[in-house]
Formats: C-alpha cells, sequence, structure tokens
C-alpha cells in the first residue's frame, strides 16, 4: 500500500525545499494558532508548533504521513519575527549586525496509519558580518525579505550578509532540514532513493 505524504504548511518556501527530494506530496494550510505560551522556550514553541500543525493536516490528510515545521529567530535571546515592512527589516539587520543569530526549526512526522509521531528541533546558526546602515538599506531594497524571519532570504542575496553559517543543513535555514526529514521518512518506510 502506497501512502500519500502531506506538507502542513502553505510556506512557498517549504513546498520549494520538499520537491527537492521528487516525491510526490500534497499540501494543505494546517490552521494553527502560533502565539506562543507564557515562558515558552523557542525550542518548546516550534516543537509544540511543528506537531500541532502535523497533527491538523492528519486530520484534514488521513491515512497520510504528514509533515509539519515551523521556526523562530532568536537574537540576544528575543524572538524576532517576520519585519513586514522596510522600517521593521532595517531595525533587526541592525540588530543582527557582527552578531549570531540561531534558527531553531520544528519539524514532526505523523503517520496517519499507525499514529506514530516523531518530532526533532534543529538549530542553525548565522554569524553576520559587520554591516553598515548603507549596506542593510540597499540589501533590504534590493530584496525586500518582509516576509523572511530574520529579514534576510539566504537563498537569495542574503548570503552576501553572512560571515559564515553554521548546521547540519542548509535547507534548514530556510525552513525544512530536509536531512533530518529524508531519516524520518525512511523510519516510516519511505525511501527516498
Amino acid at each position: 500500500m502506497s501512502t500519500s505524504i502531506v506538507l502542513a504548511s502553505t510556506s512557498p518556501f517549504r513546498q520549494q525545499l520538499l520537491e527537492k527530494l521528487a516525491l510526490e506530496f500534497d499540501s494543505c494550510s494546517p490552521e494553527v494558532d502560533e502565539t506562543p505560551l507564557d515562558n515558552e522556550s523557542p525550542t518548546e514553541l516550534v516543537l509544540r508548533l511543528a506537531k500541532l500543525k502535523a497533527a491538523a493536516g492528519a486530520k484534514q490528510k488521513p491515512n497520510s504521513i504528514v509533515i509539519g515545521s515551523d521556526q523562530v529567530a532568536v537574537i540576544n535571546n528575543q524572538i524576532i519575527g517576520k519585519p513586514l515592512k522596510r522600517e521593521t527589516a532595517i531595525e533587526q539587520l541592525t540588530a543582527a549586525s557582527g552578531q549570531s543569530i540561531t534558527f531553531y526549526t520544528g519539524l514532526a512526522l505523523h503517520n496517519g496509519n499507525t499514529g506514530e509521531v516523531e518530532a526533532i528541533v534543529e538549530p542553525f546558526i548565522v554569524h553576520f558580518r559587520s554591516l553598515t546602515h548603507e549596506q542593510i538599506c540597499n540589501y533590504v531594497d534590493m530584496e525586500q525579505p518582509y516576509y523572511c524571519a530574520g529579514s534576510f532570504k539566504s537563498e537569495g542575496l542574503g548570503i552576501a550578509l553572512f560571515e559564515r553559517l553554521e548546521g547540519k543543513d542548509p535547507n534548514t535555514l530556510i525552513g525544512l532540514p530536509l536531512i533530518s526529514l529524508i531519516d524520518l521518512l525512511h523510519r516510516q518506510g519511505v525511501n527516498v532513493l
């Protein structure tokens, strides 16, 4: 019996990443409240939300293997979100200049046939160059990263902002840790190759 794969996300970035694995998949909107709970750490938040998204997807697409994922960026122990506007993007990148930002990505796999759920949190650290105000403004105006946590697109010109990257899988930074996902899928009997 062939089990369908479902990505519980409407993110075009996550969909593009999953397409790299050449697996057929559907996607759905998990409709999950992403508000952090009181005193919830960034890792607890992304783990909880990844599981909730996978569970919500499993309700919509029973008997499927559902992938849920969530990500937050943390600088100086503060969660930073999507800037949504130019001024906020400039503020975020100014704060990141010469600093390191840790991205925590929660990944959950829900097997609708067995009820089994497996979830992990994968960190990824971005070390920023020391940037001038002019460089930051030029970048923001060129790429307009208003819907990206941390105010950059690492898969685009955002790479020019970095001194170095530190982590297991560069796909994690974009929102879906594919190396770990392949391991989780394999444990559920889905082989990519």
